[in-house]
């Protein structure tokens, strides 16, 4: 299945974006020259990364017949100095709360999202050092 998107210039730097029906600005700082009406291309990339294990893992959790937890994902990514500037380190935490988690299942959902099914995880690793952690009820259990 092929996926696409359009976007078209809405004037400065200002981007009006459709995928899959859906729109949503894409835009700069105003310090950088734009008028700051919606997120920058690359952080849409920690985005997607963040969406595409996320979808994975509640998917594969639902299979184990998990379902009492809360999952909260964070990304955020360092740059390189020169350009292009692309991401040369990532890091992203899967944040779980929830009483009596199998931490066995937990992580094993994590690990199969990111080692096998996350496309975009896969994509991103090629050109990025991707740095995975994963915390159940504020204690680290995970990382690599």
């Amino acid at each position: 299945m092929a996926n696409s998107s359009t976007l078209q210039w809405k004037g400065n730097l200002s981007f009006d974006a459709e995928v899959d029906g859906f729109h949503f600005n894409i835009d700069t700082s105003v310090d950088k020259g734009g008028d700051n009406t919606g997120p920058r291309p690359k952080a849409l990339l920690l985005a997607a990364l963040s969406g595409c294990s996320g979808l994975d893992i509640v998917s594969i959790l639902k299979k184990m017949r998990i379902d009492n937890y809360s999952l909260s994902i964070e990304a955020d990514a360092d740059s390189t100095d020169e350009h292009p500037k692309t991401y040369h380190t990532i890091r992203i935490r899967f944040l779980f709360t929830g009483n009596d988690l199998p931490k066995d299942k937990v992580i094993n959902a994590v690990e199969l999202s990111i080692t096998k099914y996350c496309g975009v995880y896969a994509m991103l690793k090629q050109a990025s050092t991707i740095k995975s952690t994963i915390i159940i009820n504020q204690e680290e259990v995970w990382n690599a």
